[in-house]
């Protein structure tokens, strides 16, 4: 009949009826464990694209840092004990000139050339600071107090020189490296406008400074008294280092001990022996000292293949083997 149900459906739609509130309990349960899934999935990509994009712009040790802390509190600049690098191609110039039509080509090898540089850099727990044109910039000893900041640097340094001799020779790239230690300003450093995760102070243009200088002695890397002692204190027996020269770069009031990092002896390359090594620090304690007669004898020793040697006799022979009036022991250098 119309309006009626069968006994054996309406038995039925009782009892679905009676089990309606469960079952919807536990379908809205489901629903709500549901959506919370899917939110924390999005949150974690969410997460996980911020992340990728930061590494862009941060280095893995700064990262590491930045983890389940407050962002402003790590970034903000705080004074550290650094070592910083300054790390210059060579060749960039005249290559430019020269192929000049075909500036992606060139583009592609410069890249190469720099990406040898940042990724000993961050290998080495360092922070990329920032680029020059061809040059790059990273420092150690932030934003984790790094002990052996200034082995680190030396690694880092040692291992471009290595790999950009081998990788970049058929290029006619090279690269000049400088690198100091002491106090510095370290963190999210700028303008209102504009800011980035870099370092400040005197030691960061100390570096810029010993950079320059191995283009005049014709050295790769090239470091600071402070570097030094702590490469000499650190017992790492893989780095030789020599004493240059006493120095007054153009525009510091002081003078600077610059040292070369001597690279590891390798059989096709052309190395100083300890006993070279010794000859020419006496011939440069001589020189300091006033008996230029004795420094020069003395450089005489060197193979005539070391340029660091030919700046020193250069300076006595233009002067006659008699210092100047004025000489204290440094050497002026010009404006770079």
């Amino acid at each position: 009949m119309t309006g009626q149900l069968l006994p054996d459906e309406s038995g039925r739609l009782e009892r679905s009826l009676q089990t309606a509130p469960d079952t919807l309990e536990d379908d809205v349960k489901f629903a709500e464990l549901v959506g919370t899934m899917i939110a924390n999935l999005r949150q974690s990509r969410r997460l996980e694209r911020r992340q990728a994009a930061m590494r862009r712009f941060f280095a893995p040790v700064v990262m590491e840092a930045l983890a389940g802390r407050d962002t402003n509190e790590v970034l903000s600049p705080r004074e550290a004990n650094l070592s910083v690098m300054f790390c210059d191609l060579r060749g960039f110039s005249k290559r430019s000139e020269r192929d000049a039509d075909q500036l992606l080509e060139l583009l592609a090898r410069v890249s190469d050339a720099l990406g040898i540089m940042t990724r000993h850099i961050l290998d080495t727990d360092g922070v990329i600071g920032d680029f020059h044109g061809d040059a790059a910039m990273g420092f150690w000893g932030w934003p984790f107090e790094q002990q052996d900041a200034a082995l680190r640097a030396a690694q880092a340094a040692s291992r471009i020189v290595m790999e950009s001799n081998q990788v970049l020779a058929d290029h006619a790239f090279g690269f000049g490296i400088g690198i100091a230690t002491g106090r510095a300003v370290a963190g999210q450093i700028g303008t209102v406008d504009q800011v980035k995760v870099t370092a400040f102070g005197p030691v960061v243009n100390l570096a810029s400074r010993l950079e320059g200088l191995t283009k005049v002695f014709g050295a790769k890397v090239i470091v600071d008294h402070d570097t030094a002692i702590a490469l000499k204190e650190s017992n790492d027996h893989a780095f030789r280092l020599r004493r240059l020269a006493l120095v007054r770069p153009a525009g510091l009031e002081k003078e600077i001990e610059a040292w070369q990092l001597i690279e590891p002896a390798k059989s096709s390359a052309e190395v100083l022996s300890r006993v070279q090594i010794a000859s020419y620090e006496a011939s440069l304690d001589a020189m300091i000292g006033g008996d230029w007669n004795k420094a020069y004898d003395l450089l005489h020793a060197i193979p005539a293949w070391d340029r660091p040697k030919d700046v020193l006799l250069s300076i006595i022979l233009r002067n006659n083997r008699v210092p100047p009036d004025d000489w204290d022991g440094v050497i002026k250098m010009p404006k770079l």
